[in-house]
């Protein structure tokens, strides 16, 4: 299904999954050997260089999360506390530099913090290595993004088990949703002043060698913009 995605001349900037997934190192390696970058949700119990992605997660120091909105709901923005970790670079063997990064993302709902949800996510390497933490709330955005579909061009209301009858659908649903996504977002950006959103703190790299990092908003603003 992605190698037709990809088949016709059209850009991909992030692909997004949920954790059934997600959790499965084969169709994470077979992304980044596409060359896609991808944010995708994982278990709790999913492993990262050994430890469990919740306990890395449990260690992250208080300046890492920070207050993002996950995208606009019916009673205004649906924010959440998110932070990121930036993992060992991936290295050809014999590369002078490394092909790819890699992050971990967690977010956290704001009135039950006990309530997480963990993300693995990947990209091309880019010296220095910009994307920072709180721009993979594209993960949220993108993963979200593929429920308003279904709620508003009935994405998901489909009763066939077979490829040609449920392609021409899926396709027709999303380029309905596709339509009023654009529309809406150049309403909302009428009249409204450019932000930015600057960084301001580094922290020492752990034992671990995860990379706690200030604020997802690098990624979000490079994967919006492609």
């Amino acid at each position: 299904m992605v190698l037709r995605a990809l088949a016709p001349p059209l850009p991909v900037a992030w692909v997004a999954a949920d954790a059934a997934y997600g959790q499965d190192s084969r169709f994470r390696r077979f992304l980044e050997d596409a060359g896609l970058p991808y944010v995708v949700a994982v278990p709790k119990s999913q492993q990262v260089h050994g430890p469990r992605i919740e306990h890395l997660i449990d260690q992250a120091p208080d300046e890492a999360w920070q207050r993002l909105s996950c995208g606009d709901g019916a009673k205004g923005p649906r924010l959440y506390d998110w932070a990121a970790a930036r993992l060992p670079a991936v290295w050809e063997f014999g590369g002078d530099q490394p092909t790819r990064q890699r992050w971990m993302l967690a977010r956290r709902s704001i009135t039950k913090p006990d309530e997480l949800a963990y993300f693995l996510a990947s990209a091309p390497w880019t010296p220095p290595s910009p994307i920072s933490c709180g721009s993979l709330d594209v993960a949220g955005k993108s993963r979200n993004a593929s429920r308003a579909p279904s709620k508003e061009c009935g994405l998901d209301q489909y009763e066939v088990r077979r490829y040609v009858g449920w392609h021409p659908h899926i396709t027709l649903a999303m380029l309905a949703h596709t339509l009023l996504a654009v529309t809406a977002a150049q309403e909302r950006q009428k009249g409204e002043p450019t932000t930015t959103h600057p960084t301001s703190w580094t922290s020492p790299p752990p034992k671990s060698a995860v990379y706690w990092q200030p604020s997802a908003r690098v990624l979000l603003d490079r994967a919006t913009t492609r």
